[in-house]
């Protein structure tokens, strides 16, 4: 997209964080235009206009032979059934009956529809028993309006000394995790934080982070988690989009904190949470300037056994936290999660692939979402189990961990996959008790290679998004799907992948207005039906309702009827199996992150002079996901690289900063914009097809130019990124 003006014509999208298989989240697009104003890139833009073409009516499909001819039956065979069921009895109608039902059935679907029924058959079964068991799981919760504090409670009676949370430098045994909790608890219920309130958390992978929103939610205190990779304007909003009264962060986020204190509205209370309790010497900055107040020595000092008495717990439907996703429309949108979602995603990875509750569960992924801190944390708050976590991945390290925590499930992302398959060879790589991983984009060009090295006997692979419905496994370790809808009975788990534009994933129509299901291999958007009340197909959105409803199509196959549109790009085989093929919009992903390229674009042109800029993603040969790239319109060469690189490393998080820069020095105005983004992306960073300055970023950060020979390293994969 084009900042400076002409981002105000060109379309946008809203993505959700999540979790995609072969692109961690789900996404919709929603087109609009405004005004466009004139850029250097389109000069002429004040005398022109954009129209956007009424939704494509679908053309209705001719009727095939297999339908002449069932109608034809039909009557025929209910003729033939009454005849015999009226002259020879009841017991030689019910046969033909059969009969005739058999008959129908071979005509249309087909006979292929009995061989598909058979094969699928205890995919099927398995799944759902395992979706009773989620719901009735579920049921029995809502039921006895029990919140995620009660049912962890009853686990630490159950084991208080079994181990509830490990990294390389705590282990925290259920009563810990739950003493630490009650102190948050009862330290901001004296506070005078009650029901309802917000209280932002910023802090990394350990301990105190599950115990701090648990020890919040006991009082009904709403916690939104933030991603600790924001900083700036990115951050502020965060904070301020969720409707925090007070934030909590830690020490080693003092100074982003301290850049945007002064900015955040005067309500919010901050306290500063230090490695250490016994600390000796803390960071001053802040306590000493009465910005924030010391939260370790406010916890030394508060109750561990229980709740204050005068304290509300929160209702099963209440919200419980907010996890953060990125959008295209540029900066962080806050997902609900209630304590029943919390119970349904938890729940359903749990059942759906089989998790026992003495297994120890590795996740080094950042437990702000809710890939690591809902499915896998959730194993150990709900189900007691161990969960292993790790402030920073190391490819290296991973199975090392799983080897010296002796842990039995592990959890990866695709990119993560691909990192530790790329480590050498070492004597931990099968020394490990690890019977699963699970995880989200794990490639199937590099699946059989994964398994067969490290010794994995099964992988389940899910899709979904933080706060969509519209969440699919893969439960049988087929190679590459992400999920799957059964042949049989697709209307038990109401999903499904309908035609839509591929480029703008905006859902194509037919004559009467309703959307249309795609056929096995085609692909469409993936959708997930909405039901009110029922916690497994209801859609929470976002904080932000006007973003909420640009995540749900209406009228979708039947008047009145809505759906949670992901914005994904699905494709289904003959067999229900579900797979990824592209994301609709600008959004990309890059190091297990959703970039919003109207976000970089925004960040970028304001460094460099409010010059007009498009951001876009690049594929790296070897390498998952999409780099970015950013072209910058520079035709007298005013941008200095080098003081660009230092600004960008401040305002932008690392996955989001474009590896690539191309200076244009002049544009096609006969084109485009949109299609001129096409080209830009077609083009790539070849310095041989690019006549353009091209950059690209060194480990350090700092920007060097690209020449033919650091490009051909990067083909050969000499160069990674």
């Amino acid at each position: 997209m084009c900042t400076a003006g002409a981002a105000a014509a060109t379309a946008t999208a809203d993505d959700g964080e999540a979790t995609t298989g072969g692109a961690a989240a789900a996404e919709t697009s929603d087109t609009h235009t405004s005004a466009p104003s004139s850029t250097a890139l389109n000069p002429s833009a004040t005398q022109v206009t954009i129209e956007l073409n009424s939704p494509e009516v679908l053309k209705p499909e001719k009727t095939s032979w297999r339908s002449y001819l069932q109608w034809i039956l039909a009557p025929i065979l209910s003729a033939a059934t009454g005849f015999i069921l009226y002259y020879q009895g009841p017991w030689y109608g019910l046969a033909t009956f059969y009969v005739s039902l058999i008959a129908a059935l071979l005509v249309r679907p087909g006979w292929r529809w009995f061989y598909i029924a058979m094969v699928t058959t205890p995919r099927d079964t398995k799944a759902l028993f395992a979706y009773i068991r989620v719901l009735l799981f579920i049921k029995r919760q809502e039921r006895k309006n029990v919140n995620i504090g009660d049912i962890f409670e009853a686990n630490v009676a159950r084991h208080p000394d079994k181990l509830a949370i490990v990294s390389e430098s705590q282990q925290w045994t259920f009563r810990q995790l739950n003493e630490h909790s009650n102190r948050v608890a009862n330290v901001f219920h004296s506070h005078g934080y009650k029901k309802g309130d917000v209280v932002g958390l910023l802090l990394e992978n350990r301990a105190e982070f599950v115990a701090t929103w648990l020890g919040l939610s006991k009082i009904g205190v709403i916690t939104p988690l933030i991603n600790t990779n924001l900083r700036g304007a990115s951050l502020q909003h965060s904070i301020t989009v969720g409707q925090c009264t007070a934030l909590i962060y830690g020490a080693s986020f003092r100074s982003a904190v301290m850049d945007i204190a002064k900015d955040l509205p005067a309500h919010v209370g901050l306290y500063q949470f230090n490695d250490e309790a016994n600390q000796e010497i803390v960071a001053s900055e802040g306590l000493s300037q009465g910005l924030a107040q010391q939260l370790n020595g406010l916890l030394e000092t508060a109750a561990k056994d229980k709740v204050a008495a005068g304290a509300s717990r929160p209702d099963h439907h209440d919200k419980l936290v907010y996890i953060y996703t990125s959008g295209t429309t540029g900066l962080p949108k806050a997902a609900v999660i209630t304590h029943s979602r919390y119970f349904f995603i938890s729940a359903g990875i749990h059942f759906t692939l089989g998790f026992k509750d003495q297994d120890v569960f590795y996740t080094p992924l950042p437990l702000y979402h809710t890939a690591g801190g809902v499915m896998s944390m959730g194993q150990a708050l709900l189900f007691g189990s161990t969960v292993v976590i790790r402030k920073k991945f190391s490819a290296s390290g991973y199975f090392a961990d799983c080897s010296r925590f002796q842990c039995t499930v592990g959890q990866y992302i695709g990119e993560m996959a691909r990192y530790i398959l790329a480590t050498p060879s070492a004597s931990h790589d099968r020394k490990h008790q690890v019977r699963m991983v699970f995880g989200n984009g794990l490639r199937p060009q590099i699946w059989p290679q994964f398994v067969e090295r490290f010794g994995i006997g099964k992988v389940g692979e899910f899709y979904g998004a933080t706060e969509g419905n519209a969440n699919i496994m893969n439960n049988d370790s087929t190679v590459g799907a992400i999920g799957f809808v059964s042949r049989i009975m697709p209307q038990i788990y109401p999903i499904s992948i309908i035609k839509a534009d591929p480029h703008t994933g905006e859902p194509l129509r037919n004559s009467k207005g309703l959307c249309e299901r795609c056929q096995p291999d085609e692909p469409g958007v993936f959708i997930g039906k909405i039901v009110r009340g029922n916690p497994c197909r209801e859609f929470l959105g976002y904080v932000d309702q006007k973003a909420s409803s640009k995540k749900v199509v209406h009228d979708v196959f039947s008047k009145g009827d809505m759906a949670f549109i992901s914005g994904d790009l699905l494709v289904a085989d003959e067999r229900g199996y579900l797979y990824f093929r592209d994301r609709t919009g600008d959004t990309f992903r890059w190091k297990g992150e959703n970039v919003s390229t109207s976000e970089v674009e925004a960040q970028l042109s304001n460094l460099a002079g409010y010059k007009d800029v498009i951001v876009y993603g690049v594929s790296i040969p070897h390498t998952e996901g999409r780099a970015g790239m950013a072209a910058i319109y520079d035709p007298s060469r005013e941008v200095e690289v080098g003081q660009l690189g230092v600004e960008l490393a401040k305002a932008l998080p690392g996955y989001a900063r474009p590896l690539f820069l191309r200076f244009l020095r002049k544009i096609d105005l006969t084109g485009t914009f949109k299609l001129r983004k096409v080209e830009l992306q077609q083009q790539g960073f070849n310095p041989d097809i690019v006549e353009d300055e091209l950059y690209y970023a060194q480990p350090n950060g700092v920007y060097a130019p690209l020449t033919s020979s650091i490009y051909e390293r990067i083909q050969r994969n000499e160069l990674r990124f």
